[in-house]
């Protein structure tokens, strides 16, 4: 049994953070008008969920 010594060793963390990417990747896509709307909400929220995994340890 492995132990987790940080939130860096979550298997859940790392792929929120995957997740992260590829939504900044296709975020990217999106035309400029929707550079403050959508795509700021998107990555927002995305960056959310391995922070807050990380705020729970």
């Amino acid at each position: 049994m492995s132990s987790v010594r940080s939130y860096r060793d979550l298997i859940v963390w790392q792929k929120s953070m995957g997740l992260t990417k590829a939504i900044y990747d296709f975020s990217r896509l999106f035309p400029k008008e929707e550079r403050y709307g959508l795509t700021s909400q998107m990555r927002r929220a995305a960056v959310s969920i391995p922070a807050n995994i990380a705020g729970l340890l």
